[in-house]
């Protein structure tokens, strides 16, 4: 497969997807543009492989036969239409193979029964899921120092917990509780209060804190729009606010995000492009 071929298969694989930040590619210019779509096509595929009806053993051999092809690839023999575009990319930004493989470790954690023992178990967890991601892609972006790098994880980290308390009650559903145990007791919170909207008391305090940490997490973040080229400046203001402006409508909501999804409408996303184009 030629280069380009494999280029245009990132793409089309970004247009199936119909992602809610393929948009935001178009603000960067055609080399660039075309990094983010094989980052994000790795990304795809791999979380893909992990959010398969498979059984879980064999979703980890898959994860395992990815991981291999990213390393035959990364030594110069593919057969995966993707992966050619994935590693020119990775030569063209400079972007160290580390990101990639957190990437696959992040799905693959996510395949074992969910149990972050502590807040700072879960942040890990967020590194692997949203961090590495968003460190590969400030390479692409173009950076001024490498003061953006501890900002970029904040974002990452920001960005997976508005994610995690926008699906609360989703991943309840499903027996799946991303939120420390330490806070759950604390709060004497447990998966049915968060399937019923039960303990609303405990809720509320369960929830207060989260919102507190995950706004922390944001104010780091936005430093890194400081460490970056003007073509990053431009698609990171526009992932940043767009993803802000989901968490302040979850904290507005407070108890309320575990009854109904929380989502932004087509008008707040159009606002949010434009105050980040000509601001």
């Amino acid at each position: 497969m030629t280069l380009d071929a494999s280029y245009r298969a990132c793409r089309m694989l970004v247009r199936r997807a119909n992602s809610n930040f393929a948009w935001t590619f178009r603000v960067l210019p055609p080399e660039k543009r075309r990094g983010m779509e094989a980052l994000y096509a790795f990304a795809r595929r791999t979380d893909d492989l992990g959010d398969s009806q498979a059984a879980e053993e064999t979703k980890r051999a898959e994860l395992l036969r990815w991981r291999d092809s990213f390393a035959e690839a990364l030594a110069g023999a593919t057969s995966d239409p993707l992966l050619p575009a994935v590693v020119d990319t990775m030569g063209r930004f400079d972007i160290p193979p580390r990101y990639f493989l957190e990437i696959i470790d992040g799905v693959q954690r996510d395949l074992s029964p969910i149990a972050h023992a502590t807040f700072a178990d879960l942040r890990e967890y967020c590194y692997l899921v949203a961090s590495a991601v968003g460190l590969a892609c400030v390479h692409i972006w173009g950076f001024k120092s490498g003061a953006v790098f501890a900002p970029a994880i904040e974002c990452g980290v920001a960005f997976q917990l508005t994610n995690i308390l926008r699906d609360l009650r989703e991943d309840a559903e499903q027996g799946r509780v991303y939120l420390p145990v330490e806070d759950l007791q604390r709060f004497d919170v447990n998966g049915d209060d968060l399937l019923h909207a039960a303990n609303p008391a405990g809720l509320t305090g369960l929830l207060d804190l989260e919102f507190q940490r995950t706004s922390a997490a944001y104010e780091k973040a936005a430093e890194t729009a400081n460490h970056l080229a003007p073509d990053g400046q431009r698609i990171f203001s526009l992932m940043f606010r767009t993803y802000r402006g989901l968490f302040d409508e979850l904290q507005r909501r407070g108890v309320g995000i575990l009854s109904e999804r929380v989502s932004l409408g087509w008008h707040a996303k159009l606002a949010i492009a434009a105050r980040s184009m000509f601001h």
